[in-house]
């Protein structure tokens, strides 16, 4: 079942990869200001190392614009994916907030398993509080909210062709 890209499915894409990039991002600049007291653009210049590498951790503001650009290209093909992939093909009949832990915990292994050792980020020592803990802040920035817009947006779809 091909899904085509009408405005209103445009729209809820977008605006649902927005709220779960901006609540990823934020819960990261926000966790890492309080715990290290340093600022929070090196997160950004981290997510930037991933194509740059290791020089994107010393670079200004514009390395930092670069990790934001990259942060929330990554939350909107994760959107995208969820959106017209995997929704369409598996209209849960699973409550969607389950759908989002479980859509959280495959985003996180993707990140943690294929991105992340793909890419060009310093290699650092695995910490299992640090992963449980990224790992919850994924099901919930991420996951849920992907869940929870997709099975909003594909119920009023369904409801709206019930009615005419």
């Amino acid at each position: 079942m091909a899904t085509s890209i009408s405005p209103g499915l445009g729209r809820a894409l977008i605006g649902t990869a927005l709220v779960a990039g901006t609540l990823d991002i934020t819960t990261a600049l926000s966790k890492y200001y309080l715990t290290t007291g340093r600022s929070p653009l090196n997160v950004l210049r981290y997510v930037a190392s991933g194509v740059w590498g290791t020089q994107a951790l010393t670079g200004g503001t514009g390395m930092a614009l670069w990790g934001l650009l990259l942060h929330y290209s990554i939350a909107f093909l994760f959107t995208a994916f969820f959106f017209l992939w995997l929704y369409p093909r598996w209209r849960p009949s699973l409550h969607p907030v389950l759908v989002g832990v479980l859509y959280g915990t495959f985003v996180w292994l993707v990140m943690n398993l294929l991105v992340v050792p793909t890419s060009r980020v310093p290699a650092a020592p695995f910490r299992l509080e640090h992963a449980a803990v990224e790992l919850l802040v994924i099901i919930v920035c991420i996951g849920l909210p992907i869940a929870l817009g997709a099975n909003r947006f594909y119920r009023r779809q369904t409801s709206t062709l019930q009615r005419h």
